[in-house]
């Protein structure tokens, strides 16, 4: 992924529902209350109103989109493997240890097909997750308060509220991936297995339990300004001809969008947010003569397109 920074962090799969259906949880719907940063000229409520509107269903199928394109990326035979290893604890706690046994034996398989065709690979992703969350401030001010306390915090090291902070910073589509680490997971159906045959089942239990509850997971982030402003710039190409004015300030907003993404955090190049303000500015002007721009409104799409893909 472009510009995607990822962090990390252990995680008890279990808690986390990881082997149900992989679903989307859909946070607080997009609010309509966006303050009109001052550089971006004067945006009226009912335009804000109007960009929100066409910004929602932008929003969702980009999360539809990173959910579909996350899928593709799961590894059968080590989501397999944990469900194999899952089927053991449960033929433990049933007091059938020898289909707990061939269960282990079947996960054991699996990993070792796995680490035989990806000797390099570490990790390999058995789930995801994409909600939509969005904290942050619409008002730059502050947006750039809560930045500056954060800060603070961190300086302090005062890190749990500095995490509180930050999190109130976000508006994004996030992608959680949950990955198996292939280092430590064979060893742990070895070890269950030879407990088993020790008739230690409650061992091997725990030991199978530890394996399943702890993985690693992965987040990306995909700025919800960034979707807003290409909904701002798709309404705009649709009032080009019949509102100039509403086109015009269409842009506007889609220049405060990118503004208020590079403010919030996300990693957009300084010379990726001057290309874009410059192709709104050209455009702007554009609008104004009689040149045909659906050209320069494609162009700018996908120079907005380019900052964050899934």
């Amino acid at each position: 992924m472009k510009h995607i920074k990822s962090t990390w962090a252990t995680v008890t799969a279990l808690a986390l529902g990881l082997f149900l259906p992989i679903s989307a949880v859909v946070g607080a719907p997009l609010k309509s209350d966006r303050s009109s940063p001052s550089s971006a000229g004067a945006v009226s409520a009912d335009s804000r109103a109007r960009n929100q509107a066409q910004a929602q269903p932008q929003v969702e199928q980009q999360r539809k989109e990173a959910e579909t394109e996350s899928q593709k990326t799961l590894d059968k035979d080590a989501v397999s493997a944990i469900e194999e290893a899952q089927m053991a604890v449960k033929a433990i706690a049933d007091g059938k240890n020898d289909q707990a046994i061939a269960a282990i034996e079947r996960a054991t398989g699996k990993i070792n097909i796995l680490l035989a065709r990806k000797p390099s690979t570490a990790m390999l992703p058995v789930n995801t997750a994409v909600e939509i969350v969005d904290h942050a401030p619409k008002d730059p001010d502050v947006i750039r308060a809560f930045s500056a306390e954060a800060e603070k915090a961190l300086s302090n090291k005062d890190y749990p509220k500095a995490r509180t902070l930050l999190d109130q910073l976000a508006s994004e589509i996030r992608i959680r991936t949950y990955l198996l680490p292939l280092a430590t997971y064979p060893a742990a159906m070895q070890e269950a297995a030879r407990l088993l045959d020790q008739k230690k089942a409650e061992d091997a239990k725990q030991v199978l339990l530890t394996a399943l509850n702890t993985l690693q997971v992965v987040e990306a982030p995909i700025p919800i300004p960034v979707a807003m402003a290409k909904a701002a710039v798709t309404s705009a190409l649709a009032q080009r001809d019949k509102d100039k004015a509403a086109a015009h300030s269409q842009l506007a907003m889609a220049k405060a969008d990118i503004e208020r993404a590079k403010n919030l955090g996300y990693d957009i190049k300084d010379s990726e947010y001057t290309a874009i303000n410059q192709s709104i500015a050209d455009l702007d002007k554009q609008l104004n003569g009689p040149q045909d721009t659906t050209s320069a409104f494609a162009k700018l799409r996908e120079k907005i397109s380019n900052l964050f893909r899934s």
